[in-house]
């Protein structure tokens, strides 16, 4: 199962993340998980939010450059080696990370890993066959 992650292409300037984070709250969606790089001139910005249709809708209509790409969101406990077996199960697999980012569950002592893989079918087929929790929606 993939998530939906738009990225949003942001010149490098004070304010521009603020101007998207008010535009989706006025939208009325919620940012469950999020992720910016940058350059010197350009930023992107990488979010997961409750409702994809309804932030693409929103910041287009703020004139915002946006891209949707699935995801795959896996949960692992929160304790030391963790994600370095879940590593180890895609470099084993010679499955390319891109990129990823991770974000803590609260109380659950659980951290959900958002991971952009180059073959996602494939990646998708390890973390099935290892048992590994997905994660469709957070």
């Amino acid at each position: 199962m993939a998530i939906k992650q738009i990225s949003v292409f942001l010149e490098n300037n004070a304010g521009r993340l603020a101007e998207v984070t008010k535009v989706l709250a006025q939208g009325a969606v919620n940012i469950r998980a999020i992720s910016i790089a940058d350059t010197a001139d350009f930023g992107i910005l990488r979010l997961i939010v409750n409702n994809h249709a309804q932030a693409l809708q929103a910041l287009s209509d703020a004139g915002f450059t946006t891209r949707i790409s699935d995801v795959a969101a896996v949960e692992i406990p929160d304790t030391p080696g963790s994600l370095a077996k879940v590593m180890e199960l895609f470099q084993r697999s010679q499955v390319n990370i891109e990129y990823l980012y991770a974000s803590l569950e609260g109380n659950t002592n659980k951290a959900v890993v958002v991971f952009k893989l180059e073959d996602h079918q494939k990646g998708l087929a390890i973390i099935k066959d290892h048992g590994i929790a997905m994660v469709e929606s957070f």
